[in-house]
């Protein structure tokens, strides 16, 4: 008898991710490894080490399921496993529960197993502040191993949180693409974005897999806590079943149509510079409005402006310099960039 619904679902979504990553590590290796070089003649060089994943995992559910996935499946394409629990200090006690979450991957027979404490700063709002300081603890940590990839638990469920928040904030349709599969270069993996909370959850329970449930998860206080058990629920009890579903799925597709439309951005850019680099106007308003705004947002950034403080309003503000000229000054942006037209180019630099 195989196992559980639930525990192959989670299980067939490690395996493909664990593929790719072998996928990804045999297209990027270099013609002759290091041993191989160094091997006398006549002697088998000895073999490489076998890749290290990590799995991020905080003790509750989502995660407790991939480090159970991860432990079952690695070995058996010679990948080596091991996971890594962050700190944050934000609560009585969480040294102990790291550490109780280290005592469970290890139980697991996942190896490196460590737990990293850090201290969550203010900029951005508490949640993403604990966001900046926990992936650059697994940065680190990733860095400290050696590790081919770090598997993240964020499940379909998740996916649609994102999606609902970055419509609330009107950022258009980048922020509806909610979260990759794949992001940090490769780094970061999300096996669960086309499985439900509940699954994860219903994993743990027929395996015995005790989780921690985060009490921040239903503070009020935290906008994503809010939208989990009160706005979504009411979302459903509106539209019915299958909003979490279509939200994922608006997530897929809005980020195919920003791939796209990202890509159009690139090349568009210099074919819109004079012969010195700078951004001439009426080329812009040649422009699709989407595609221009993209340009805009590149030029911005190339500029020293924080993607993460560049909001559609800025770079709204900067395309009326294109589109509604009237004698407009200087555009204030993050970061101390300016933008300003002159003489028919517009001149985006730091002041």
């Amino acid at each position: 008898m195989g196992p559980h619904p639930a525990v192959a679902a989670i299980r067939l979504a490690v395996r493909r991710v664990l593929h790719d990553v072998l996928t990804d590590l045999t297209d990027n290796a270099g013609v002759t490894p290091r041993a191989t070089a160094n091997a006398g003649p006549g002697t088998a060089p000895p073999m490489p080490p076998a890749p290290l994943v990590l799995v991020a995992c905080s003790g509750g559910a989502d995660s407790m399921a991939l480090a159970s996935a991860l432990a079952f499946e690695a070995p058996k394409l010679g990948i080596r496993a091991g996971g890594v629990t962050v700190d944050h200090g934000l609560q009585a006690g969480s040294d102990l529960r790291a550490a109780e979450v280290v005592n469970r991957l290890t139980a697991l027979r996942l190896d490196p197993v460590e737990a990293v404490a850090v201290t969550v700063g203010r900029d951005g709002g508490p949640e993403a502040a604990a966001r900046d300081a926990r992936y650059a603890a697994l940065d680190a940590a990733a860095e400290r191993h050696g590790a081919a990839a770090v598997l993240l638990g964020h499940t379909r469920d998740d996916q649609a949180e994102t999606v609902l928040l970055g419509l609330a904030r009107g950022s258009g349709i980048r922020s509806l693409s909610g979260m990759a599969a794949v992001t940090g270069a490769g780094r970061y993996r999300r096996p669960f974005l086309q499985i439900d909370r509940q699954t994860a959850r219903k994993a743990c329970m027929v395996q015995s897999l005790p989780v921690w449930d985060d009490p921040h998860n239903t503070d009020p206080a935290y906008t994503r806590s809010r939208l989990r058990h009160d706005g979504l629920p009411a979302l459903e009890k509106a539209l019915g079943k299958g909003v979490v579903e279509a939200l994922a799925r608006t997530a897929q597709l809005s980020r195919d149509d920003a791939d796209a439309l990202d890509d159009w951005a690139a090349e568009a850019d210099a074919s819109v510079r004079d012969a010195t680099g700078e951004l001439e106007c009426a080329k812009l308003y040649a422009l699709p409005p989407a595609v221009r705004r993209r340009v805009l947002r590149r030029a911005a950034i190339s500029a020293g402006s924080p993607p993460g403080s560049l909001f559609a309003r800025h770079v709204e503000e900067v395309d009326r310099l294109i589109t509604g000229w009237r004698g407009q000054g200087v555009i204030n942006l993050p970061g101390r960039v300016e933008a300003r037209r002159q003489g028919g180019r517009l001149v985006i630099r730091q002041g």
